[in-house]
């Protein structure tokens, strides 16, 4: 029997297991596994952040020589699966980050599990989680934080470009030196793709917005705004083609499809944004912890990490579908191994 299982293993999870641990509450995380139908999914360990290159805003971090440090702090057998870093950088990566706060929780006690749950059994005391490893782990308190997969198009050169060019989050990347002055694409057309838009203007030169309507679905007020704004083009009746680019540069244009019959169309970008919305993993709870339309898990107390199952916490972009940020996941987590605890001293 355990005190608190998290499911999750990006930021949102390994600080829930950080406080989790420092409370005495022992706590074992359920990391998911690394296999092909995860890989496919967008659903591989460590979570979103472990696909960012350079990370920016996460207090902490300014720009200086990580290197040292880095091995200090990260075993070396979990070091040696990260990317090699070269002497030019400055700022810490994502996947560096998530391997920083997953060795802090595991000096604590954190126990881990290289496993994905694949069901829930959450009808009575204690709760149930079906391991893939087809164990059965039984426990008082569950946290989950299994954050959210960014939607992209499927095309071969996207996969091809991620991190070198192609992004999912504007707030997290486009304040880097590769999409500085220069211009830049945002796939969609609903208040997310005219958010990143309008954010991006701040850096880039031009801003192509790419939708494959003649209107677009974001609210009257944004549309507006995004329409009247210089630095943006919107490219109305375009699909994105195919992503064109080199090993050296990353991207250096796309070529798109007409949806209504013109002639294919190539332009020169830098980079582009997919905004395209976002799946949560969620479902492997097979329904049962109460969800929004959108998939997200719902927290009916406000500022609380309670879901509609007593004993079930939930923390960072599985219930969040508003800021999507490191340090809003960090805080969730925070707050939902808090909220298990004294869950815990009251029964």
């Amino acid at each position: 029997m355990e005190n608190t299982i998290i499911i999750g293993s990006g930021p949102a999870a390994w600080t829930a297991a950080l406080y989790a641990a420092r409370a005495s509450l022992a706590p074992l995380v359920i990391e998911g596994d690394i296999t092909q139908e995860n890989q496919e999914k967008g659903t591989l360990p460590m979570g979103q952040l472990a696909l960012t290159t350079e990370v920016e805003n996460f207090p902490g971090f300014p720009p200086g020589q990580l290197t040292e440090y880095l091995h200090s702090a990260i075993p070396t057998h979990r070091l040696a699966m990260l990317a090699p870093r070269e002497p030019e950088d400055q700022c810490i990566f994502g996947a560096e980050l998530v391997e920083l706060i997953r060795a802090q929780a595991v000096h604590f006690g954190t126990r881990v599990v290289t496993s994905d749950v694949i069901d829930v059994d959450f009808a009575n005391s204690p709760l149930k989680l079906i391991g893939s490893d087809g164990k059965v782990y039984e426990t008082q308190t569950v946290i989950v934080a299994t954050g959210a997969s960014a939607n992209y198009l499927g095309l071969p050169s996207e996969d091809r470009f991620k991190n070198r060019g192609v992004s999912a989050c504007a707030v997290c990347d486009g304040g880097l030196p590769r999409y500085r002055e220069v211009p830049i694409a945002v796939v969609g057309g609903g208040d997310a793709a005219v958010e990143e838009a309008l954010y991006l203007t701040k850096t880039a030169s031009k801003v192509y917005l790419i939708h494959r309507r003649n209107e677009l679905r974001a609210s009257k007020i944004a549309a507006k705004r995004a329409m009247e704004h210089p630095k943006i083009q919107i490219l109305w009746n375009w699909i994105p083609l195919e992503i064109v680019g080199n090993d050296k540069e990353g991207v250096t244009g796309m070529l798109l499809r007409s949806t209504v019959g013109l002639p294919a169309l190539g332009i020169i970008v830098s980079g582009v944004f997919m905004a395209i919305g976002h799946t949560p993993n969620t479902k492997f709870l097979g329904g049962k912890v109460a969800l929004t339309e959108k998939g997200y898990i719902v927290r009916p107390i406000p500022f609380r990490s309670n879901t509609s199952v007593p004993g079930v916490f939930a923390a960072g972009d599985v219930a969040d579908d508003y800021y999507r940020q490191a340090n809003t996941a960090a805080a969730g987590g925070c707050m939902a191994a808090i909220d298990a605890e004294r869950y815990l001293a009251e029964k």
